[in-house]
């Protein structure tokens, strides 16, 4: 795991700005499966008042991605259309919400009409079965056509081709994940009729930086103790179930985030 957060027990590396049983989380570190762990003090951020650790556990990678997704690589402006994959899942129900904060008017892809009841519940204006709907069809009737200036999918190989074809002119296709496999090969000259941008980004470049990762945690917090963002933890496993969290994980039997607790 990549994301967790503790009560410190002592400053490390530099950590003069944390001191014993203060309340920190992270997100890209990867061995959160542990009791103890010891974590370069400049990879920490505090948590605030008003914040529950569990929350910030499950938000930290999740909801770091979310930022990068609507506030870097693509800037989501007030009374755009965007398409969120998945956004019953982790990542979907923060970079929804974040989307509505933003002023967008979201459609949300899922694969169950109980999956489509959380989506609307965090954030999504559309809802689409994919299962039971051409998901592009879907797109061009709620857009008049048009299609949507940006797609944001972390599902892969089987949204792929149907994204593109969801965007309009000088449309943005952000693939940030392979949940059905990666995207094979492709053309790049079948981007060029539509002026297409496409994208493959990751958390880490964006928050290298201290301050970049102090900015992209700050207004992640701010929203959910704000209110703006809402944390829904769907499953809590003990640390020694971990390998059920993945059976769970891997058969698509999740819904919001999963949280490992010590």
């Amino acid at each position: 795991a990549g994301e967790g957060a503790t009560a410190g027990d002592a400053p490390a590396d530099g950590g003069a700005a944390f001191q014993p049983g203060d309340r920190v989380a992270y997100g890209s570190v990867i061995g959160g499966y542990s009791e103890r762990r010891v974590i370069a003090a400049d990879r920490l951020v505090r948590i605030p008042d008003g914040v529950a650790a569990e929350a910030a556990a499950a938000a930290m990678l999740k909801g770091m991605t979310s930022w990068y997704l609507c506030r870097r690589t693509y800037r989501v402006a007030a009374g755009e259309t965007v398409l969120v994959h998945a956004a019953a899942g982790g990542v979907g129900t923060i970079l929804s919400q974040w989307c509505k904060v933003l002023g967008a008017n979201v459609i949300g892809t899922v694969g169950s009409a109980a999956k489509g009841e959380v989506a609307r519940e965090h954030g999504c204006d559309h809802v689409v079965l994919y299962k039971e709907e051409d998901f592009v069809e879907r797109v061009r009737e709620i857009t008049g056509g048009e299609g949507v200036p940006v797609v944001f999918d972390g599902v892969g190989a089987a949204t792929f081709e149907g994204s593109l074809q969801c965007l309009a002119k000088f449309g943005m296709m952000i693939t940030f994940g392979n949940a059905s496999g990666a995207v094979p090969p492709f053309n790049l000259l079948r981007l060029s009729a539509k002026c297409l941008t496409v994208a493959r980004p990751s958390l880490m470049p964006y928050v290298e930086r201290r301050q970049d990762l102090e900015d992209a945690a700050g207004e992640l917090l701010g929203h959910i103790r704000a209110g703006d963002i809402r944390i829904t933890i769907g499953q809590r496993f003990a640390l020694e179930e971990a390998a059920e969290a993945h059976g769970a994980l891997e058969s698509r039997q999740t819904h919001g985030c999963t949280v490992l607790i010590p």
